[in-house]
């Protein structure tokens, strides 16, 4: 049976993740800052921890390999958005930090100590294990109220090209997924904003998205069905990144 780690799996696109998987069939260890998660199956482990800490992605690596062995894909979910909204000018460096920790470095340093334990895997039709980023639209869109999130979700995007780049002589394809406007906590905040921009004709798919838009995304990216796919960027945002007049 496959084993997957999934980032951030206590809610939101990450729980949805942990679900696609497990109903495919796979044994998950997910890890989440709450003390315990929604997802309850026999083949699910769960991991409290902060993404930012090394101590804790040690052990997450550590149980999901005591707990099933092999590990055949990663999906780096877990991300914060600013605590507050502050234009660009305003930004603080505690904000900064606290988003760059765990979105960028935490997601850096965790596809690093798994990536070592997926190099020690035999091979299967070439394919040693898959690697999948949670990024966002802010990669590549401008947002100066949270500017410090933007930044982190560029880096996620670098941190996809860099790996896929290094791994793929190992056969460890590597690629990320760039969610759109999607229904989770962290846009329920902003929902008002955003209905009216959908209303409004932003996106040509004109509703949010879902959770489960992401999961099937990333599940086809860590299946098996693209082994030939590396170091790409899947746009699943309703057609947001069309330029159209």
């Amino acid at each position: 049976m496959k084993h997957v780690i999934i980032s951030g799996c206590s809610r939101g696109i990450g729980a949805a993740c942990a679900q696609k998987f497990l109903a495919a069939g796979w044994n998950v260890t997910g890890m989440g800052r709450s003390a315990d998660s929604s997802n309850h199956h026999d083949n699910f482990y769960y991991v409290s921890g902060d993404l930012s800490s090394g101590d804790d992605r040690k052990r997450l690596v550590c149980s999901a390999i005591e707990k099933f062995g092999r590990i055949d894909a990663l999906v780096n979910v877990a991300g914060v958005a600013p605590l507050e909204r502050r234009d660009l000018l305003e930004m603080t460096e505690e904000s900064y930090d606290r988003v760059m920790d765990i979105n960028t470095k935490g997601t850096l340093f965790l596809t690093q100590a798994v990536a070592r334990e997926m190099i020690k895997n035999t091979e299967d039709c070439g394919i040693r294990g898959y690697i999948c980023n949670i990024s966002s639209l802010s990669a590549y869109t401008s947002s100066v109220s949270r500017g410090e999130y933007c930044i982190s979700k560029a880096g996620v995007s670098m941190i996809t090209k860099l790996f896929a780049d290094r791994l793929a002589e190992y056969g460890i394809p590597v690629n990320e997924v760039r969610p759109g406007i999607i229904a989770t906590d962290m846009t329920a905040k902003v929902k008002e904003k955003y209905d009216t921009l959908i209303d409004g004709g932003l996106l040509p798919i004109a509703r949010w998205g879902k959770p489960e838009d992401i999961a099937d995304a990333v599940y086809a990216l860590c299946s098996g069905g693209l082994p030939y796919v590396t170091g790409q960027s899947l746009d699943v945002d309703g057609g947001f990144h069309l330029r159209r007049l």
